[in-house]
């Protein structure tokens, strides 16, 4: 059976590498399916899950990672994922997630209205934001 060689990282970690089956990207325009054998290719990433479809030998399972932003190198034998932010769906805790979320609120208000820093807490807002969407959304499947 044919397969990918997926290395997908975020910025303080590898998150995974290994062989994939195939996977599909969050890409701004939509989703893009990859397979092996894929054009070469290099595409910005939105905000979404990607879903990495592990080979057989592998136990064959899906893996979801939600991710916000950066970018994937594609090529016929693999994809390399550099994501702004990326979280295993399975390693999200709400609380953790809305504790964060709060104290992002609390900062960014501390910040004065038109001070670029506010930029930042709400970058983190959205993150948080989308964590527990994806998090409701597992624990409904489940």
């Amino acid at each position: 059976m044919s397969e990918l060689t997926c290395q997908f990282v975020r910025p303080d970690r590898l998150l995974y590498k290994g062989p994939v089956a195939s996977l599909i990207l969050v890409t701004h325009s939509g989703e893009l399916g990859v397979w092996p054998g894929h054009a070469s290719e290099i595409c910005s990433l939105g905000d979404g899950v990607v879903r990495l479809h592990l080979t057989p030998e592998d136990g064959g399972e899906e893996r979801k990672v939600i991710i916000s932003g950066g970018y994937a190198e594609i090529n016929p034998a693999g994809v390399i994922i550099l994501a702004d932010h990326a979280r295993d769906v399975d390693d999200i805790d709400p609380d953790t997630v809305r504790r964060t979320r709060q104290k992002a609120f609390d900062l960014r208000d501390e910040v004065p209205e038109g001070d670029h820093r506010r930029a930042y807490y709400d970058n983190k807002i959205s993150w948080c934001n989308l964590l527990l969407k994806h998090a409701s959304d597992q624990d409904a499947s489940s």
